[in-house]
């Protein structure tokens, strides 16, 4: 039977590179809001041999993941695994300016939707799948108010369900990526040096390697 693996995030940087390398052994399906970069996504995983099923949508829409989630059970029965890179980078800023959108958006996307998506995917998770959280150790440091308190919170959450269901699966995972040249940390770090930064399929095979070790 084919194995499954739900990617949040999968357009581009680590979540397009986690994608990328399950892609031999998993049907992956690609949830992210820019359709080209999913169509270039597909394009990749169907030249190793994979196959993929796009899901354009934003992972905030309710309905949207409803749908997505029901349509996983209808054709597969289950999930094997669910890696969720999804993330709301706000900009960076002091937290005494911290804009009133920004942080709503943060809470909505980082943590509001990371809480709903592990009601909906957990039971396609049974006992025996996985599911991967990508930390990003940023929470207090200056400027990143908006962003650091919600992606620790995102993690928070991860961390209860992983300690909840350390005994009766599924399993929880909760890597910690080397800085990457991505969009989101150029967006935070514009015009730094990115030739140290780790390649993003690097960092997906070391988290992989971790995961199944």
């Amino acid at each position: 039977m084919t194995q499954t693996a739900l990617i949040t995030g999968a357009s581009r940087g680590l979540g397009a590179a986690m994608a990328s390398a399950l892609a031999p052994t998993h049907h992956i399906i690609a949830v992210a809001k820019t359709t080209g970069a999913l169509e270039e996504l597909d394009d990749e995983i169907t030249a190793k041999g994979g196959a993929a099923t796009l899901a354009p949508m934003d992972i905030g829409n309710d309905a949207a993941m409803q749908t997505l989630c029901r349509g996983i059970f209808d054709r597969w029965g289950s999930l094997d695994m669910w890696v969720h890179c999804a993330i709301h980078a706000a900009p960076l800023a002091p937290t005494s300016m911290i804009d009133a959108k920004d942080m709503s958006k943060s809470i909505a996307g980082n943590v509001a939707a990371t809480a709903t998506l592990i009601t909906y995917i957990a039971p396609l998770l049974g006992t025996s799948g996985k599911a991967v959280f990508m930390d990003d150790p940023v929470a207090g440091q200056s400027f990143y108010g908006a962003y650091g308190a919600t992606k620790a919170a995102q993690i928070a959450l991860a961390r209860s369900w992983q300690a909840e269901t350390a005994k009766t699966g599924p399993q929880v995972h909760i890597a910690t990526p080397q800085p990457m040249p991505t969009a989101t940390r150029a967006r935070f770090h514009p015009g730094e040096d990115r030739s140290p930064l780790a390649n993003p399929a690097d960092e997906a095979a070391r988290i992989l390697s971790e995961i199944n070790g």
